[in-house]
């Protein structure tokens, strides 16, 4: 697997992978989310490329604070061969170039599998409450 930034001609495949992993929601428009990171300064889309398809994918963004995964996947026929190892690598490589002292991302609570990965990457469970509201109607 090759890992590279995102680039335009991506965005379809993009989209088909994000929904083949289960990683979007009615209330969250995947085009827009990519055009958003895609534009951002302090954002990127990685994508992870092989034998000719996007395989993996994850967007990872640096509020100045600490860095962020969000749509963090690996196509289902493709787990279980360090893959999602090797993406979370990258992305918390391109994280440290920027001087990101932490790393973190939301991980819905019934998701064991994904729970699971990210503890064998020796990320902890956090002791805190995420509130959020929607701004955009």
């Amino acid at each position: 697997m090759t890992i590279r930034a995102m680039r335009d001609e991506d965005r379809t495949e993009l989209i088909r992978l994000w929904q083949e992993c289960g990683l979007t929601r009615p209330w969250n428009d995947p085009d827009r989310d990519i055009s958003l990171a895609h534009d951002a300064p302090d954002a990127t889309i990685l994508v992870g490329e092989a034998d000719g398809r996007i395989v993996a994918s994850t967007m990872v963004g640096f509020d100045g604070h600490r860095g962020w995964l969000y749509y963090f996947g690996v196509a289902p026929d493709r787990r279980g061969r360090g893959l999602g190892r090797r993406l979370y690598d990258a992305a918390e490589g391109w994280l440290k170039a920027r001087g990101a002292p932490k790393v973190q991302l939301m991980v819905r609570d019934d998701n064991s599998e994904a729970i699971g990965f990210y503890r064998a990457l020796g990320l902890e469970l956090q002791e805190i409450v995420t509130l959020g509201r929607r701004l955009d109607g």
